[in-house]
């Protein structure tokens, strides 16, 4: 005891071992469903289930232990939703193979770990307006909530309207229309871990309507990992930067935003800013370029570590806690697998994290068209066209044009003009797939 109050200063902030493994095991229940979401994405983008569930894991453990023992902040990392849904709608409309994309990946994350170590990290979230931010956030949960609703059959493909409604009198969409309604339910009546409770049932339910080929939950010896199954030159290749771009810009403004609002939730932030910052911003880095290296999706910092924050965690311990028990799910790869099959559990958890990311838009000036018009045409483009690069690159191109149409042009950093003329080059004379 003496040893954790040493190393995460325990009596410092006012806390103590048990309340902080309470939050620990809080905030592991809100975002353990991540075990079963991202294998059940991208291995339908063709990455072999037990590499990328063993890759999410490595990941979380990765980035959540080094926040723990080098930034001290009750902060969970695991790789990112939507960016898991991104990354297999690249391969699946560009034609790509798997590994080329995780080489984007990986490349994304050897530069966010450089950029660790220097102000311009800061300085391009700084240069992002709130409405561009806000904007993309939402975008990407306006497309996971669509993904969601699509593999669970509740909306179909249209040859006249490009979709509809789907047959509800299916299994799967009716589970998922149950499994969604108690999930929503038991978040009404703030129980912790709700999305990981709703999961359960609907697995219950799932395996006792025959929809679930449930064989084993238990795996005496993990899966071993397995590293740098990418192809970096087709990263080149194939003239991937919008995409290695997009990777890059979603993780560095989406999880610093987080870190701060957790922290601040926390009372941790000091004079505005986040103690042991370059630490807190080096863990979401380093778990996205180990976990690329293994076989999954950029990682993130994690919105549900609020829960832990708001059971009492206040350090890095309640950190250890998660990463402790996410690698302990190393041995539950078969009923991992198992629940994967069933779109049914995973889709509401898509459509619930969706509707979290809209929360954003109530801050858009929407009365002002050069505000309110760049972060729209954002949210509409991410789901109409299964693509967050071209939802960014338009978003970059119709702020600072309205800006400068508008007489306001010194509202814009200078990198915003830079990146806008990019990706109007980019966009014109090197579409993407």
């Amino acid at each position: 005891m003496n040893a954790f109050n040493k190393t995460f200063q325990l009596g410092v902030r006012g806390t103590n071992v048990q309340t902080e493994i309470t939050a620990g095991l809080t905030t592991f229940l809100t975002m353990v469903y991540i075990v079963v979401v991202n294998p059940a994405i991208l291995s339908s983008a063709g990455i072999p289930f037990q590499q990328v569930f063993t890759a999410t894991v490595i990941a979380a453990v990765v980035g959540t232990l080094y926040m723990a023992f080098f930034a001290n902040h009750p902060i969970a990392v695991a790789p990112g939703m939507g960016m898991n849904s991104y990354f297999a709608s690249v391969v699946a409309t560009q034609g790509l193979s798997y590994q080329i994309v995780l080489g984007t990946v990986f490349i994304a994350g050897l530069i966010f770990l450089v950029l660790s170590f220097t102000r311009f990290r800061e300085v391009l979230i700084e240069a992002i307006p709130a409405t561009l931010k806000h904007g993309i956030t939402a975008g990407i949960g306006l497309f996971i909530a669509f993904n969601g609703l699509r593999m669970s059959g509740i909306i179909a493909p249209s040859e006249a309207t490009l979709v509809k409604l789907g047959d509800l009198s299916q299994p799967v969409a009716m589970l998922t229309i149950g499994g969604l309604l108690l999930i929503l339910a038991l978040m009404v009546r703030r129980v912790p871990g709700a999305l990981f409770i709703g999961m359960v049932v609907i697995a219950v339910a799932g395996l006792l309507m025959g929809q679930l080929d449930f064989k084993g939950g238990f795996a005496s010896v993990p899966s071993a990992p397995v590293f740098f199954d990418m192809d970096l030159g087709g990263v080149f290749t194939n003239g991937l930067y919008a995409v290695v771009f997009s990777f890059l810009l979603v993780a560095i403004f989406d999880t610093t935003g987080t870190m701060i609002g957790v922290a601040e939730q926390a009372g941790l932030m000091k004079d505005g800013k986040l103690p042991q910052a370059k630490h807190a911003l080096m863990a979401d880095a380093l778990a996205t370029t180990v976990g690329a290296a293994a076989g999954t999706s950029p990682s993130a910092a994690y919105i549900e570590s609020s829960a832990g924050v708001a059971a009492g965690g206040r350090t890095g311990l309640t950190a250890l806690t998660v990463g402790v028990l996410m690698a302990a799910t190393l041995f539950f790869s078969p009923a991992v697998e198992a629940i994967s099959s069933l779109a049914a559990i995973t889709a509401p958890a898509l459509i619930i994290v969706g509707c979290f990311m809209l929360a954003g838009l109530a801050r858009i000036e929407w009365g002002r068209m050069d505000e309110a018009f760049p972060a729209f045409i954002v949210l509409l483009m991410m789901p109409l066209t299964s693509s967050i690069a071209t939802g960014i690159a338009v978003g970059f191109i119709t702020y600072p044009l309205l800006k400068l149409v508008a007489g306001r042009a010194r509202e814009v950093h200078p990198l915003l003009y830079v990146f806008g003329a990019i990706f109007l080059v980019q966009m014109i004379f090197f579409p993407a797939g």
